[in-house]
């Protein structure tokens, strides 16, 4: 390609999200450096008539059915093979000039493989949006929290992050990465489906020996929770069996054992709390996270040397016990 950005939005059924975000995209991404494609996972309802009359000019790529989140974007990915992809979400709104400092940053910095920009809540436009917020980190257990982000503790942005930043994980709402690289560690993993599968890719950038940062002079204003709520039992069970999955691909044996059956005392507490709570339905999904990654662990039979997690903070003493609601409260 002529450009050596592509801007993809991965499209499932949401014909509105795009006729809300698709214009901002549009209006802000420099067209001298990047084209906005739509890559339609096997969409039923109106997506790709509307895209053919409201926006003709966009080019797109049309899958056969929904493949998830992940390999959605593998095969999007596969077929259109520019230097840099942007996967951006459907109801993401950048601001202007967005695009270029994550550009100019990877230019300048060839052992940066992904950069993500400043994540700001769509509705609530001074406060950090809850995926991906100022740049994103891992726990000593395997729990993600972000800069302006500690659980549900979503911080105002008062300029405290806009500062360049290192970080272990870059969110799939807005990431910038290096297609060559992305290919070369495998992609997104299909398994994931959805949910973590982004923490997952930057965990295996990061031990191949790449690092990934966060740039804050770029923002993007992110509605999220598009696609499922925080209370849906389908999420609960994704976001479960796919962090268990996490741990266990990427840690090695030395110290994998051990977080995993810390993990599931957590989880078991977890669980507890639905319980208590009568809420049935979740405390289910826990329990079907928990069964089927034992089933799917066996596919993953390779593990790294390296350890990325040691030294790393424990963010449920940190945040339940020694009452640290911010990032910047936090020692690394």
């Amino acid at each position: 390609m002529n450009k050596p950005v592509a801007v993809i939005i991965l499209n499932w059924n949401g014909e509105e999200m795009l006729r809300t975000f698709l214009p901002a995209v549009i209006l802000t991404t420099p067209t001298d450096i990047a084209d906005v494609i739509v890559a339609d996972n096997g969409s039923t309802d109106g997506s790709l008539d509307m895209l053919e009359k409201m926006f003709p000019d966009i080019k797109t790529v049309k899958l056969d059915k929904n493949y998830g989140f992940a390999e959605g974007y593998n095969r999007a990915i596969a077929a259109t093979k520019y230097r840099y992809t942007v996967l951006l979400n459907s109801d993401v709104a950048p601001a202007a000039d967005w695009l270029r400092p994550l550009y100019d940053y990877l230019e300048a910095h060839p052992h940066t493989a992904a950069v993500q920009p400043k994540i700001l809540s769509y509705c609530s436009q001074d406060t950090f949006e809850y995926a991906g917020a100022a740049g994103g980190y891992i726990d000593r257990n395997g729990y993600p929290y972000c800069r302006g982000r500690l659980f549900d503790t979503v911080e105002k942005d008062n300029g405290q992050y806009d500062t360049v930043a290192s970080v272990f994980w870059a969110t799939g709402a807005a990431l910038m990465v290096r297609t060559e690289v992305y290919e070369a560690v495998g992609g997104l993993d299909p398994e994931f489906f959805a949910h973590m599968e982004e923490i997952d890719l930057c965990w295996r950038i990061k031990l191949a020996g790449y690092d990934i940062a966060a740039i804050p002079s770029s923002t993007v204003y992110h509605l999220g929770g598009g696609t499922l709520p925080a209370s849906n039992p389908r999420k609960t069970y994704l976001n479960f069996r796919n962090n268990l999955l996490l741990l266990h691909k990427n840690l090695p044996d030395s110290c994998r054992r051990r977080r995993l059956i810390i993990r599931r005392l957590y989880d078991t507490l977890a669980w507890g709390k639905y319980i208590f709570t009568f809420d049935f339905a979740n405390a289910g999904a826990i329990l079907k996270a928990h069964r089927d990654f034992r089933k799917m662990a066996k596919n993953y039979n390779s593990h790294p040397d390296i350890n990325l997690l040691p030294s790393r903070p424990n963010i449920i003493r940190d945040y339940f016990l020694c009452r640290k609601r911010y990032f910047n409260q936090l020692k690394h």
